[in-house]
């Protein structure tokens, strides 16, 4: 039911690349990791730098955020622990129905430098295909986040215990993909203080600065900065449906992206919940050199134009966000001025 239909290959089928096993971890989610699709990410980085714009490819490893029906042969999916995320939290099954996650399998340290040249191929890829740079998803829960979180992160080899160790992972990854591509494409995502998909630490600024440290040092020792760091501000509860949720107070999210930003030597990127106004501030403030927009972008195709016009704002449907539907909540939120009686604008969310 997960990926074999009679035993016939399908679009989410896994794949034996070299000594590699690869597998969709998630259902409708593109891969980078075959030349067929290489070829088919031409066409969408072509018509984005079409409009003179840049594209970044972003590398996303959910580790035990799957379920053994996407994995090769039915096992576990792999982790930095044997623990599995809570029951408070369920994942997208190929039925469309929601499911537990079960229990992972811990990585052996011998493992780690495959997993590791696995972001480095697909980095290689991601610029076979044309993407201006890569973007590392270090954050929400997800595999490398599973080895900085000191709430998951259970192990007592060199890759658990103490900070150094829990960014070890993290480090040989941007050194890896550093390395195959250049560190000026290269990008890395961090959310210290989110708590997604269980994903907690008992310091989230002491981890943050951990993060932000070893990076300084890597640039230093690649002569080299990276394109930039992307932190996320705290905004997820389970399932991640509300708007307004929030893990500490505004003056706490505000020191620690503050800090950070203090801390890291280069470009410094910020999301999670940002208005227009929010976003000017940051940036006027100094808080952050670029701001991140997601949902606002999804339902509003020229936001960056309205954003300049200050013009009212479409806004989305939250239950079409991950539809594998081609059109709808993808491709058919209206620009400016094309407006119809389906959407209904709003000035501020």
């Amino acid at each position: 039911m997960a990926y074999t239909n009679n035993n016939k290959t399908t679009l989410f089928s896994p794949y034996k690349l070299a000594k590699f096993n690869l597998s969709h971890r998630f259902p409708h989610c593109p891969g980078i990791y075959t030349d067929e699709q290489v070829e088919a990410w031409k066409k969408v980085v072509n018509a984005v730098h079409s409009k003179g714009a840049v594209i970044f490819c972003q590398l996303w490893h959910v580790g035990r955020a799957s379920h053994t029906v996407y994995q090769p042969g039915g096992g576990a999916p792999i982790s930095s622990t044997n623990k599995s995320i809570s029951n408070r939290w369920r994942i997208l099954l190929p039925d469309g129905s929601y499911g537990i996650y079960p229990a992972p399998r811990a990585l052996a340290a011998h493992e780690i430098p495959v997993i590791v040249e696995n972001y480095s191929q697909a980095a290689l890829n991601a610029i076979r295909a044309g993407f201006d740079g890569v973007e590392i998803h270090g954050a929400h829960g997800y595999l490398i986040d599973q080895f900085l979180k000191d709430g998951i992160n259970d192990r007592t080899d060199e890759y658990g215990g103490s900070l150094t160790n829990r960014c070890r992972f993290l480090v040989e990854v941007v050194q890896s993909v550093a390395t195959a591509i250049g560190a000026d494409r290269l990008a890395v995502r961090i959310s210290p203080a989110i708590d997604h998909l269980d994903a907690s630490d008992s310091n989230p600024l002491a981890l943050g600065l951990a993060v932000v440290q070893s990076l300084n040092k890597l640039q230093t020792d690649l002569c080299s900065q990276l394109t930039y760091l992307h932190v996320t501000q705290p905004r997820y509860v389970a399932y991640g449906q509300t708007e307004m949720s929030r893990n500490g107070s505004e003056e706490e999210e505000a020191h620690l992206v503050r800090t950070l930003r203090k801390t890291y030597q280069g470009s410094f990127m910020c999301s999670g919940g940002y208005t227009r106004e929010l976003g000017i501030e940051a940036v006027t403030l100094g808080d952050a050199d670029l701001v991140s927009y997601g949902r606002l972008f999804i339902s509003n195709p020229d936001l960056v134009e309205r954003f300049k016009v200050n013009a009212p704002l479409t806004k989305y449907v939250r239950k079409t966000f991950y539809t594998q539907d081609p059109v709808v909540g993808y491709t058919d939120y209206p620009f400016l001025g094309t407006e119809n009686s389906d959407r209904v604008a709003l000035a501020r969310l």
